[in-house]
């Protein structure tokens, strides 16, 4: 019998900067709690990436007490409360979603735009704004943060193995930017899962998650290169986009815990088709 389990558990509280790695965490209904419930925007509200601004890697976040934590080259360490935000409402925009955020402070802001070398905001997803999830996918009460657009994605450890192999590097996970790591399975295996159980938490897999550039972009240096997207392009490539790992979906919440048993409950046709 196979022995699958959840290798490891990562949150990125601000979208776009650098995670956190965890040995257990909660799941909330938004998905890992505090996972992307931050997020910087330009002066017209829209949401900023590692797309554009490689640099934005660099910030490091790390989680004490009550306490975000964020240190980045050359500034000084920053702690932004872990309680929700009372500042002005923002109307914010991630894709094609539009979501009533709060602002943090102007001292966050500062911060920030010091550091990227351009003006920015700090916004809050409080609980009250609720962002559903794509209905082309989701059930009607599913909902994220300031994520792409799913409150989960998972990755298998073989998986990038396979990816190493085939491009003769060394790559870490970091840069998938993944919540739930799986180990025990062969690799791209996730790609036929539907229904999976972690530990006491069901999720839902219905969508292979299709990559930008960003893992190009070295997390340690914020420099980018050509790999993993060259290879990608030639084995992992369907309808003119290119995929490695399945965006999820969580039917209740509870604790998660590195190590947790991962059941297989359903499979189906390999997404992308490949």
């Amino acid at each position: 019998m196979s022995d699958y389990r959840l290798s490891d558990i990562y949150i990125y509280p601000i979208k776009s900067l650098a995670g956190i790695r965890l040995e257990r965490w909660q799941v909330a209904p938004t998905g890992f709690r505090h996972d992307r419930q931050w997020m910087l925007v330009d002066d017209d509200g829209l949401f900023m990436s590692q797309r554009k601004l490689p640099r934005m890697a660099l910030v490091k976040t790390a989680l004490t007490g009550n306490e975000l934590l964020l240190s980045a080259p050359g500034m000084a360490p920053l702690a932004l409360s872990l309680q929700a935000a009372e500042g002005d409402w923002i109307e914010a925009t991630v894709w094609h979603d539009r979501c009533r955020a709060r602002a943090v402070s102007k001292e966050a802001d500062h911060w920030f735009s010091r550091f990227l070398g351009q003006d920015c905001r700090l916004v809050y997803l409080p609980d009250e704004s609720v962002r559903p999830v794509d209905p082309n996918y989701a059930a009607a009460s599913d909902r994220t943060a300031f994520s792409d657009g799913f409150p989960f994605l998972l990755v298998s450890e073989n998986s990038l193995a396979s990816l190493n192999r085939e491009m003769g590097l060394h790559l870490a996970i970091e840069r998938f930017r993944p919540n739930l790591v799986i180990s025990g399975c062969a690799g791209y295996e996730e790609d036929s899962w539907r229904e999976i159980r972690i530990g006491s938490i069901d999720f839902r897999l219905p969508k292979a998650c299709s990559r930008c550039a960003v893992p190009t972009i070295d997390p340690a240096t914020a420099e980018t290169g050509k790999e993993p997207l060259i290879t990608l392009n030639r084995t992992r490539k369907w309808q003119n986009k290119v995929y490695f790992g399945q965006n999820a979906l969580h039917d209740n919440c509870g604790e998660l815990a590195v190590g947790d048993r991962v059941q297989i409950k359903t499979t189906g046709p390999k997404q992308p088709p490949l």
